[in-house]
């Protein structure tokens, strides 16, 4: 397998903290959201690991250099935000023919990562070549919706729409087949995964409920709530030289101050 871990964005809506510190990587209970991600994926079977990078440059870069994601995690700069489609057609020389997780990283997420492998390995519908995580929300109204079939498969999508018919939520978490990179191989100007990819494979994307935790923490109020959620041990439990400074920042004091 591989994976591509979404991390460019500027995370407008959480300024004035991203004018300081990267989204991706702001403190869950005092570690960066990003790591808690490479965690989870560490131990199970990705060859490569990608990491978009775009905002905060120079931050994400040095947070990647650490010796633990050395030889299996590499970052790949965007001068140019490319969309999430235009992304991975950026990376499909090292993405094509195997399975791939996509991941929107700056969200939290917690769930039993080996189940949702494993369904989409052993236990997905025929005939589907996306398997989507999905989540209940408490806010329909700003999220995309999805409705399925009985066999738990995408069959209509409704995104921010005032009356969504439910409260299962796309996670924005997906793995791929080959099939779809080769799609997107053969039309290089479909840039939006949301609004180019998933319509065309309705009826072929299968579901995955995280019944755990699925934040959106681009605002502060759910930044904040992050920090009362419970966190999984790190695969790496010691504390390197990044962390150790990572831990003087001043972005931990900016989020106290939040929840005053």
């Amino acid at each position: 397998m591989r994976a591509l871990l979404l991390a460019a964005g500027r995370g407008a809506r959480l300024k004035p903290l991203t004018n300081v510190w990267p989204k991706c990587l702001m403190p869950i209970s005092g570690r960066p959201l990003l790591e808690y991600w490479l965690s989870m994926i560490c131990g199970h079977d990705f060859g490569t690991v990608l990491v978009n990078v775009h905002h905060q440059k120079n931050e994400l870069e040095k947070f990647l250099s650490r010796n633990r994601f050395t030889n299996w995690v590499t970052g790949i700069y965007e001068p140019q935000l490319l969309g999430t489609a235009g992304t991975l057609f950026h990376c499909l020389e090292q993405l094509e023919g195997e399975t791939v997780l996509v991941a929107h990283a700056d969200n939290w997420c917690r769930c039993d990562f080996s189940a949702f492998l494993n369904y989409h390995k052993y236990h997905r519908p025929e005939g589907t070549v996306i398997t989507a995580m999905t989540f209940r929300t408490t806010t329909p109204k700003s999220c995309g919706i999805v409705e399925l079939d009985q066999n738990g498969v995408i069959r209509e999508f409704y995104e921010k729409v005032s009356d969504p018919p439910g409260n299962l939520a796309n996670g924005a978490v997906y793995l791929i087949e080959p099939e779809v990179l080769q799609w997107l191989k053969d039309n290089p100007l479909k840039r939006d995964f949301s609004t180019d990819v998933l319509p065309y494979y309705v009826g072929r994307i299968a579901t995955w409920e995280n019944t755990g935790i699925h934040r959106d923490i681009g605002v502060a109020e759910a930044l904040l709530s992050a920090q009362s959620d419970p966190v999984p041990e790190l695969f790496w439990p010691t504390k390197d030289e990044w962390q150790l400074e990572f831990e003087q920042h001043p972005i931990h004091g900016m989020l106290e101050s939040l929840s005053k």
